[in-house]
């Protein structure tokens, strides 16, 4: 395979906790779909999910309402509810049902841990499925998303092995692997999720428009086809 036929690398550092990085998941999906059904764009799209916390110091194994860590943060109830009022219609516009009046803020370590240990096991597919279903879980569900239980359930049923996944959280694997994944992140600047970084050449940040991620699919396949750039 040489590199003009290779695929066309996306890497998405998000948290599973974000608003804006669900809006932007599917919002990449529907470009990612569009191009699939254009004959003239022959270039696969391997999406790659990589950690990012919001928070890194909240505390593992615990969890509270996140109408209350965002007062805290963004200056009270009011500011709380109007973000909360805000990110759910603009989820809405993508077809997302968000309930974050009932979702729990917690410490997404393990979750990420358990998003790169999917990666090895089953590839970047099986991945973005359960980062999927892990979001759905956060932001539509209620459930706490730090909680191993949950983690392990929302694995199995993404067809996951329930034992080896339980097994894996309750290890010290990944641990490393996440530290290097969040020290490389600061490492290219980013500072703000979602940022999608194409094939290693374009850096998107924020939860763009699905046409805007179509434009640079087409930039970087364009660019690494013609000999001049090769």
């Amino acid at each position: 395979m040489t590199a003009a036929d290779a695929p066309i690398t996306v890497e998405v550092w998000s948290d599973i906790v974000c608003p804006w990085c669900s809006i932007g998941k599917r919002r990449l999906e529907r470009a990612v779909a569009a191009l699939s059904d254009d004959p003239t764009f022959t270039a696969d799209i391997l999406v790659l999910y990589r950690p990012f916390q919001l928070d890194r110091r909240a505390p593992l194994g615990a969890a509270e309402p996140l109408a209350d860590a965002y007062a805290r943060k963004f200056g009270g109830p009011d500011q709380a509810a109007a973000m909360i009022e805000r990110a759910t219609s603009m989820a809405a516009v993508e077809g997302l049902e968000f309930h974050l009046e009932r979702a729990l803020r917690a410490n997404t370590a393990d979750a990420h841990r358990l998003l790169w240990w999917a990666l090895g096991e089953r590839g970047a597919t099986m991945q973005g499925a359960l980062k999927e279903v892990l979001m759905l879980a956060y932001f539509t569900e209620g459930a706490n998303v730090g909680d191993h239980d949950v983690l392990v359930d929302r694995a199995a049923r993404c067809g996951l092995d329930e034992r080896a996944a339980r097994s894996f959280l309750a290890s010290e694997d990944g641990v490393e692997a996440l530290a290097v994944g969040l020290e490389r992140a600061a490492d290219i600047g980013i500072t703000a999720v979602p940022t999608y970084v194409i094939h290693g050449q374009w850096t998107v940040p924020g939860a763009q428009d699905s046409d805007v991620f179509e434009q640079a699919f087409r930039r970087v396949a364009v660019r690494r086809s013609d000999p001049v750039d090769a």
